[in-house]
């Protein structure tokens, strides 16, 4: 009987006691952020087109009809090789007429030289008057200037003439040719005969908005912009595939005004182009890295998007949850880089936002 009233008091007392839960056991514990300001690397992109290093329009500088192609449209030549004939028998017939006076005036010349050398000696015998002789002379003088005359109109026929051979200026890959075989070639002629790409190393244009412009100033040191430009990194180039291109470029101008009509400034970088890779027509994205300092990164998934506006939930000392408005600069791969809104030492919930009430305790792990 007495250990049934020990029982029965025990069962009362604990059934008499309150059932407090330990403190965190409705606490949720989720992962916290401490932020930190860094310098971090990042990169700005821009729509590229690719053109040769040298570009060359083909055009005949003669008038005439193509009697022949020596290459294939995107065939690689050397300097000098032939690459079409323009028919040269108007022209050679211009060459033997251009001889053919030139040998008239040479004879002409030494009918009036043969005149001087005959008034000279009657004049000096008194025989004619000086009036004769200087007449001699004006008409050798005359014959001169005539052969001299003749003899460039034969030099410009032999070089009209060689027109009609039409050779590489450059090293390169021949482009598209719209003409053939029978077609009239024109020096007034707006299409080329082609065009010729030396692009063993190649140019990739983009353009930069004024804002770009600025920040591009600001980013690195030197007194003028070619100082700058000599300060930037080396740039890397996406082709249209989004691969990376294996060699590495320089920016190496920027366009001293702005376009009116898209107020823009042109740019372009030089890449080595050992295999050809890349032509003339080529599309691409520059990518440009440069350095921020002392910036806050925080995770795309520790942000909530609702209404337009990014939210992030920051504890206070107590840890309890405020759920805060911030502002980002831009997005550098899985993360926004922070303009307002948060502080070097703040601390933010990095998962499960939605679960949690505004003012609620978190537990950080």
């Amino acid at each position: 009987m007495k250990y049934i009233i020990i029982f029965a008091i025990t069962g009362f007392l604990f059934s008499c006691t309150p059932n407090k839960p330990t403190e965190n056991s409705h606490t949720p514990r989720l992962s916290v952020i401490t932020l930190q300001e860094d310098s971090i690397t990042l990169y700005a992109e821009f729509p590229a087109r690719i053109e040769g290093k040298v570009n060359v329009n083909i055009r005949s500088q003669v008038d005439g009809y193509i009697r022949e192609i020596f290459v294939e449209e995107g065939a690689y030549v050397k300097a000098g090789q032939p690459l079409f004939k323009i028919d040269d028998r108007s022209y050679v017939e211009q060459v033997n007429t251009a001889s053919a006076n030139l040998d008239a005036a040479l004879a002409a010349r030494k009918n009036a030289k043969l005149e001087v050398e005959k008034y000279t000696l009657l004049s000096q015998n008194s025989v004619t008057s000086d009036f004769q002789l200087r007449t001699a002379k004006a008409q050798y003088e005359t014959a001169q200037a005539n052969v001299a005359q003749q003899r460039a109109g034969l030099e410009a026929s032999r070089i009209n003439l060689g027109f009609t051979l039409i050779k590489s200026p450059v090293n390169g890959f021949i482009g598209r040719i719209p003409k053939r075989i029978g077609n009239l070639a024109s020096a007034s002629d707006t299409q080329p005969l082609t065009t010729l790409s030396e692009i063993s190393n190649v140019y990739a244009y983009f353009s930069m908005t004024e804002k770009e412009f600025l920040r591009f100033n600001a980013r690195y040191k030197g007194n003028n912009l070619n100082q700058k430009i000599s300060e930037t990194d080396s740039v890397s180039l996406k082709l249209a595939d989004d691969s990376d291109y294996p060699y590495r470029g320089k920016i190496q101008m920027i366009n001293g005004e702005f376009e009116a009509g898209t107020g823009a400034m042109s740019v372009h970088a030089s890449f080595k182009n050992p295999r050809y890779l890349l032509r003339t027509g080529n599309t691409g994205r520059i990518i440009l890295p440069y350095t921020e300092k002392k910036v806050l990164l925080i995770p795309v998934l520790s942000t909530l998007d609702i209404q337009d506006k990014i939210f992030v939930v920051r504890l206070n000392k107590e840890n309890k949850s405020e759920r805060v408005a911030i502002t980002v600069s831009h997005k550098q791969g899985d993360y926004y880089i922070v303009k307002s809104g948060l502080h070097s030492g703040d601390r933010i919930v990095s998962s499960d936002l939605e679960t949690i009430e505004e003012g609620s305790i978190i537990q950080p792990k």
